[in-house]
């Protein structure tokens, strides 16, 4: 197995590509609760397993959730539980947004 170590750039821009998504923000969201397996977890998120199982797989690659066999079922979580304290810190912030600062807003999928 290889191991890498990141700057804390590239773990930032890791956690940010995994939260650009709608359904990888609610996944990460639902294994801050806990551990989950894939059909509970693509019936709490609304989607399909073969989409779940992408999703999945794109967390894994980011390093912020982890595959655990159990027998003929596979248990997915964090990581590290830190990164639940850090997801609670996220959804306490408040933003506020200018929706003039970006005119392309609706065509570029900018904030």
């Amino acid at each position: 197995m290889v191991v890498e170590t990141l700057t804390h750039g590239q773990v930032l821009a890791r956690f940010g590509h995994a939260l650009s998504d709608p359904i990888r923000a609610r996944l990460l969201l639902a294994l801050r609760e806990g551990p989950g397996y894939p059909a509970e977890l693509a019936e709490l998120v609304g989607t399909s397993r073969q989409n779940l199982s992408n999703h999945l797989a794109c967390l894994r690659g980011c390093g912020l959730v982890v595959a655990v066999p159990e027998g003929r079922r596979t248990r997915y979580e964090l990581t590290d539980r830190r990164l639940a304290h850090a997801l609670g810190d996220l959804l306490g912030l408040v933003l506020t947004v200018d929706p003039a600062s970006c005119a392309a807003a609706d065509d570029k999928d900018c904030c």
